[in-house]
């Protein structure tokens, strides 16, 4: 096994026992880089000479007193909406060309504190605002689309260009391309992780989070990245407690005795593709193996959780971008350019009804999580849609378009703020990866990863990287 193939855990592991250097790690994930890059497109630059740099400083920094933390010498990519001091942060786009970042955003201080190495900066859809990320290729086929917004970081991870990488998830932009690309992909409680420093897509809904290879591999980005930052107004204390190496938080591997684990009626199971419904409830079933007992659970409001998200996320983003907007609108793809003139077509009206529904939401969620400890379902309705493909054409004979269809399944965690893990329980019949999404109440993020380890210790596949063509 090449070092690259590692996971964050495995290679923390061996970099802490001395049998695998940060600089021997980082030169195989740069190496890996090199090879696939050119085909999946997932960084937007590589800072090949700052990596070295700084897994040479975390050598010495570990031979001589020992390493920090599971971090230490790790490599990582970072969205290029996170801002690291002295690098560009485009956003993907045009508008933002020549941008260089003045300091570190808090996300990216915690992992430089931790001793991480940074990698360099991975692809977004423009300003986040979409869910394909188009100029991203599909780890697993490449005339697939990576998912989005935080393509090029599922990709690098699921590719081995990377041994985790950073996030933003406003509407599923971190889980949708994790589900699509095969990896594991946690948005933790509104909050817990500060935004100080991260271009905003909607200030209400966005959350930062980890792209890795397992669940454990998340719990320890989390617990490294999570924590009160007086910078961010919606920042609040207390990661979950998550050791380096062993259980912590996440209790037993295997034991689920006791946990209720609730399975929607509606809206989860409603318009997917058979191969994901199927492999989803035996996911759930795997859990009833593991002793978890299944309740059947009504999701509230269901019909209003599109008109909310989007009535929040629009005219959000369309007033972060307001100026730039009028300036330079002829710069942004056009699909990202009509959805912000739309947004200055909502009224105030529309907006603080869409906040009142998302308050009403929110308890209404939390009344369900009364009776259970985690909801399970699909992450994403399908998989990995043709690359330009605009729609979809479901059973029911409705068509919905690629992005809306997406979106349709993660916007509640970002409504309500709960936080919500994926992971891969399987693969269709062209071999594209499935992902199942835990959800818990708010704060219940050492919950989900809990189940989530659970799960995928019992099925001895964790960390799979996608089976690049030669």
């Amino acid at each position: 096994m090449q070092p690259f193939e590692l996971s964050l855990t495995e290679a923390a592991r061996a970099v802490h026992t001395r049998e695998l250097s940060p600089v021997e790690l980082t030169a195989s994930v740069l190496e890996r880089i090199g090879a696939v890059e050119g085909r999946l497109r997932a960084y937007v630059t590589v800072t090949a000479d700052i990596a070295l740099a700084a897994a040479t400083r975390a050598e010495r920094e570990i031979s001589t007193h020992g390493p920090r933390g599971p971090l230490h010498g790790i490599p990582v990519g970072l969205k290029d909406l996170i801002d690291a001091e002295g690098l560009a942060t485009t956003a993907s786009s045009e508008v933002r060309a020549g941008h260089v970042a003045e300091r570190d955003s808090h996300v990216a201080a915690r992992l430089k504190a931790a001793g991480a190495v940074l990698l360099g900066k991975t692809h977004t859809h423009e300003f986040a605002y979409g869910l394909t990320t188009p100029q991203t290729s599909n780890a697993w086929e490449h005339d697939r689309v990576a998912g989005g917004s935080s393509g090029g970081s599922a990709v690098a991870v699921a590719a081995g260009g990377a041994t985790f990488a950073l996030g933003t998830d406003t509407g599923g932009s971190v889980r949708v391309p994790a589900a699509l690309n095969g990896v594991v992909g946690l948005k933790p409680t509104y909050g817990l992780v500060s935004r100080a420093g991260v271009t905003s897509l909607s200030w209400s809904l966005d959350h930062v989070g980890p792209l890795t290879r397992t669940v454990r591999d998340a719990a320890l980005v989390l617990s490294a990245t999570a924590g009160h930052d007086r910078r961010d107004p919606a920042s609040v204390s207390g990661p979950p407690p998550v050791d380096h190496f062993g259980g912590g938080g996440l209790g037993g591997a295997g034991d689920l005795k006791g946990l209720k684990v609730g399975v929607p009626r509606n809206h989860y199971f409603d318009r997917i593709s058979p191969e994901v419904e199927e492999a989803v409830r035996r996911a759930i079933d795997r859990l009833v193996e593991l002793g978890a007992e299944l309740v059947d659970v009504e999701i509230p409001m269901a019909r209003y959780i599109q008109a909310v998200q989007w009535g929040l996320m629009v005219p959000e983003a369309t007033a972060y971008h307001e100026r730039s907007l009028r300036d330079a609108a002829d710069l942004y793809t056009p699909d990202v350019r009509v959805l912000l003139e739309a947004g200055a077509l909502t009224s105030a009206g529309d907006y603080l009804r869409a906040q009142r529904a998302r308050t009403m939401m929110r308890d209404a969620w939390a009344r369900m999580f009364d009776g259970i400890d985690v909801l399970a379902a699909p992450s994403v309705p399908m998989t990995a849609a043709k690359a330009g493909q605009e729609a979809v054409d479901w059973a029911d004979g409705t068509t919905e378009a690629v992005s809306d269809s997406y979106v349709r399944l993660s916007a509640p965690a970002n409504i309500t703020g709960f936080p919500a893990l994926t992971l891969p329980v399987g693969h269709d019949r062209a071999g594209l990866p499935i992902g199942m999404q835990l959800m818990a109440r708010a704060f219940g993020d050492a919950t989900v990863l809990r189940v989530g380890r659970a799960y995928e210790e019992s099925t001895g596949e964790a960390g799979r990287l996608a089976p690049l063509a030669a």
